[in-house]
């Protein structure tokens, strides 16, 4: 069957619309007639009455900080803290790493480490500083008669300023380690360690508002009631090998800070 008007039957139907009214058949641009529908009227407004104006309140932004303020204040124990951290809805790093890098060695040891972020090895395993450089960190407390696996006063304790692995190992960004920084005060809180070492540029940033490890580094100072010495991290001794003598100096004076409190 052949859908199609003959000339008559069309031009017959355009001259009707022309009299309704239409003057154009296509508009020069799209409208989209669902927009222009009017919304019902509300009860009690007549025609002629203007609907009293309701404003509308935007939703408060959530303050990343303040909410890890609140949950890290809220963990009585490690094993809680771990876990707010874990359920911590506003770093992204969460969402690139495998594994949350919480800790290693004895918790309540008289040292506590802080080292900055994890590497590839640490987000694969899910413990800090088990890579080359966690192989040199480990000779490096052996020196001196300490060890993540020892236990009493020779034990350590060992953690970083973020708990998930950068994308490509880049620095950690202000905002993230703003965010994480009151779970590391209150990961500090709860291990109750007597010393605190802080290896590298992050790590003093994140504790003690600084940078620059090769001005700071072997120079006592105090976080959360805590003396802490800067180290150097390391990766920098295993990319700087000059560097191990100070290094090695740094140590010693640990060692003599940690006989003298014994």
């Amino acid at each position: 069957m052949d859908s199609q008007i003959d000339w008559h039957a069309a031009r017959a139907a355009l001259e009707w619309q022309l009299e309704m009214g239409v003057t154009e058949a296509i508009s020069e641009t799209p409208i989209n007639r669902f927009e222009q529908v009017a919304p019902p009227p509300k009860a009690g407004v007549g025609p002629g009455v203007a609907a009293p104006t309701v404003p509308v309140q935007a939703a408060p932004e959530a303050d990343p900080v303040a909410e890890a303020e609140a949950a890290a204040r809220a963990a009585p124990d490690l094993m809680a803290l771990q876990a707010a951290m874990a359920a911590y809805p506003h770093c992204e790093l969460q969402k690139g790493a495998r594994n949350l890098v919480f800790c290693d060695g004895v918790a309540g040891a008289r040292v506590m480490i802080v080292g900055e972020a994890p590497g590839r090895d640490e987000d694969r395993i899910g413990k800090p500083f088990v890579g080359r450089a966690g192989q040199l960190l480990d000779k490096m407390l052996a020196a001196i008669n300490l060890g993540r696996d020892r236990e009493g006063a020779q034990a350590v304790y060992i953690t970083n300023v973020l708990p998930w692995r950068p994308p490509q190992n880049r620095d950690p960004k202000p905002d993230e380690m703003a965010m994480m920084q009151p779970f590391l005060k209150r990961h500090i809180a709860l291990a109750k360690p007597e010393v605190l070492v802080v290896m590298g540029n992050i790590s003093c940033q994140a504790l003690l508002g600084k940078r620059g490890i090769t001005r700071l580094r072997g120079q006592w100072d105090e976080v959360e009631g805590l003396p802490v010495v800067p180290m150097f991290h390391p990766a920098y001794l295993l990319r700087n090998p000059s560097a191990k003598r100070e290094a090695w100096a740094d140590l010693l004076d640990l060692q003599a800070r940690l006989t003298k409190k014994a």
